[in-house]
């Protein structure tokens, strides 16, 4: 018999528990639907479950203590916010656990874990879905069309280009831009003191010299 047994340990310390609950029921309101273990399936479900309840409490108590067991302030905001009226007639009952088989490599029994949503929710949702993306291919396609400039205006760029290209040139040889100055010739260079002379020979070939004498 299971007397006093509340709960499953899967094999984990208290610690190591409270953190995989923890990031499994985050994971849960983040993306709507997970795929586990059906042990853990079953743990998460009582948590995430409570930490709906206390989102449909709305107070500030509520939303500090879901806020310590949920990782993120976007996610808590989003439970309050969006998951939380979904269920605002519904009394319990707000995830379903649906197993897909057994894994490979230990033939685990997993299932998913997803929160439930009446068909007009999902209707209401799909529309909302497709009414964003338009508005953001819209808006894309808006973009794109305002970067890239019309044929006749590249026309009238190069036109203008021609008919101005003389007068600007006049214009930076006269007093727009200072003319790059001349290089200096090679004896300026050395200070007027002409062509530098060659390297004196080295003692060895000085001494040579001395002994060919």
């Amino acid at each position: 018999m299971r007397h006093r047994k509340d709960h499953r340990k899967l094999s984990r310390t208290h610690s190591h528990r409270k953190a995989l609950l923890r990031n499994l029921i985050t994971s849960l309101f983040i993306h709507e639907r997970i795929e586990t273990t059906v042990a853990k399936a079953k743990e998460a479900r009582r948590m995430g479950e409570r930490m709906i309840t206390f989102a449909k409490r709305g107070d500030v108590a509520a939303r500090r203590h879901v806020a310590r067991f949920v990782h993120g302030d976007d996610v808590v905001r989003k439970l309050f916010d969006t998951v939380a009226p979904w269920y605002a007639e519904r009394n319990g009952g707000y995830t379903r656990i649906v197993r897909v088989g057994r894994r490979l490599g230990d033939a685990g029994e997993t299932a998913l874990l997803e929160l439930v949503k009446t068909p007009e929710l999902r209707d209401k949702l799909r529309k909302e879905r497709d009414e964003a993306e338009k508005a953001e291919r819209a808006a894309a396609k808006a973009k794109g069309a305002k970067k890239a400039p019309a044929k006749g205006e590249k026309v009238e760029k190069g036109e203008k280009g021609e008919k101005g290209g003389e007068g600007a040139a006049a214009s930076e040889g006269e007093g727009g831009k200072r003319e790059r100055a001349a290089k200096p010739a090679r004896g300026d260079k050395f200070r007027g003191k002409g062509v530098p002379k060659q390297h004196k020979p080295t003692t060895r070939a000085r001494q040579r010299g001395k002994s060919g004498e």
